[in-house]
C-alpha cells in the first residue's frame, strides 16, 4: 500500500469514528453538562492519540531515513541506509543509496584528478626551485666568496655573515624540494624515504624514530606515495600543532599481504577540534588505494594516525575502480587537496 494511501485511511479512520460516536446514542445537551463533556473529551483525547500513534508507525521509515542521510560522510564510504518501510519509502531508500554509491565514485575519480594534478605541480615547482633559485644562489655564492678574498679585511666578515645568510637560504629551498618532490621515494623506495623524513623532522625538540618491519610486501607506486605523503602529513602536525617530544613511525606487514602505517606521538591529542585540510588530505589520498585510515588518541595520549593498506591486488582494483569514474565523469574537481600542509 502507497504512502499517500496509508496517510488517508488512517485519517479516515479517524473522521468515520468520530461519525460514528455522534450517530450514537451520545447526546449534546445545551448548555453542555459535566458528564457530556467529559465524554466527549475522551473521545477526542482517543482519536488524537490514536492518530499520532500510526502516523508515527507510518512516517518511522522516513525518520530513520532522514537520520542515514545526515550521517552520511563521503570521505568514510560503504555506509549505506537499509531498505525498510512501504513501497514508497522503500524505493526512495534505494534510489538514496544508488545516489550515494554515484556521489562516492565522482568523489573518488575528482579526488584522483585534483591529487594527481597537484602532484605533477609538486613536481614543476620543486625541478624549478632546484634548476631556478638554487643555481641562482649556488652562483650568488661563488660570486660573493669571490668578492669576499679580495675585499679589505673590514667587509670581509660581513660579507662571510652575508654568505652564511645565502647558504641558509639555499639549504632550506633544497629542504623545501625534496618535500615537495620526494626524489629519494623514486630511486630509492618506501623504505629509504622514510628513514630520510624521519631525519629531517628530528630537531633538538623533537625526536622521531622509525621502526620497518621484516618482511614489508613491496607496493606499486601510487600506494608508496599515499603511505609516505600520509606519514608527512601526520609529523607534520604533530611537529607544528601537538607539541609532541617524540615520535614513532612504524611500517610492518599485515597478514595477507597488506600494510601498516602507524604514526604515533605523545602531544596534547586531537581534542575535540574538527578535521582540517591536512587530515581530510590524508582521508582522500587513503580512498584512491581502498586503505583504511583511522586517526584518533594514542594508547599513551597524543595523536595515532593508522593507515591499513590492502594488499597489492585490492589496491590495484581499487584504483582501477576510481581511474574508472575518474573517466567516465565530466565534472570538475572540487578537492581542496593537500597543498597547504600541516593543517589538521
Amino acid at each position: 500500500m502507497s504512502l499517500y494511501w496509508r496517510i488517508f485511511l488512517l485519517n479516515a479512520a479517524v473522521l468515520v469514528t468520530a461519525v460514528l460516536l455522534l450517530l450514537g446514542p451520545v447526546t449534546v445537551s445545551t448548555p453542555v453538562v459535566l458528564g457530556e463533556a467529559v465524554v466527549l473529551l475522551a473521545g477526542l483525547a482517543a482519536m488524537l492519540i490514536a492518530n499520532a500513534v500510526l502516523l508515527r508507525i507510518g512516517l518511522a521509515p522516513l525518520g530513520r531515513l532522514t537520520r542515514a542521510m545526515s550521517a552520511v560522510d563521503l570521505l568514510r564510504p560503504g555506509s549505506r541506509a537499509r531498505v525498510e518501510g512501504p513501497g514508497e519509502v522503500a524505493g526512495l531508500t534505494t534510489s538514496f543509496n544508488a545516489m550515494l554509491g554515484r556521489l562516492e565514485a565522482e568523489r573518488a575519480g575528482s579526488t584522483a584528478r585534483a591529487l594527481s594534478a597537484q602532484e605533477a605541480e609538486r613536481r614543476r615547482i620543486a625541478q624549478e626551485l632546484h634548476d631556478e633559485v638554487g643555481q641562482t644562489l649556488t652562483a650568488v655564492l661563488l660570486q660573493l666568496k669571490h668578492v669576499a678574498d679580495r675585499a679589505p679585511a673590514p667587509l670581509r666578515e660581513e660579507l662571510h655573515q652575508v654568505q652564511e645568510t645565502t647558504r641558509t637560504s639555499l639549504d632550506e629551498i633544497r629542504r623545501i624540494a625534496r618535500r615537495l618532490r620526494p626524489g629519494v621515494l623514486e630511486e630509492l623506495g618506501l623504505h629509504s624515504a622514510l628513514r630520510a623524513l624521519t631525519a629531517e623532522f628530528t630537531s633538538g625538540s623533537l625526536t622521531v624514530r622509525h621502526v620497518i618491519g621484516p618482511g614489508v610486501p613491496r607496493l606499486d607506486e601510487a600506494a608508496e606515495l599515499v603511505v609516505y605523503r600520509v606519514a608527512q602529513e601526520a609529523l607534520t602536525n604533530a611537529a607544528r600543532h601537538a607539541g609532541a617530544s617524540a615520535v614513532e613511525v612504524h611500517l610492518s606487514g599485515r597478514p595477507g599481504g597488506a600494510v601498516r602505517l602507524l604514526v604515533r606521538d605523545d602531544g596534547r591529542g586531537i581534542g575535540p577540534v574538527g578535521e582540517g585540510a591536512g587530515i581530510q588530505g590524508m582521508r582522500e589520498r587513503a580512498l584512491l588505494i581502498g586503505a583504511e585510515l583511522a586517526i584518533g588518541d594514542g594508547p599513551r595520549d597524543g595523536t595515532e594516525v593508522r593507515l591499513d593498506v590492502p594488499a597489492v591486488d585490492a589496491a590495484a582494483a581499487a584504483a582501477a575502480a576510481v581511474s574508472t569514474a575518474g573517466s567516465g565523469s565530466g565534472s570538475r574537481s572540487g578537492s581542496a587537496g593537500d597543498l597547504g600542509e600541516g593543517n589538521r
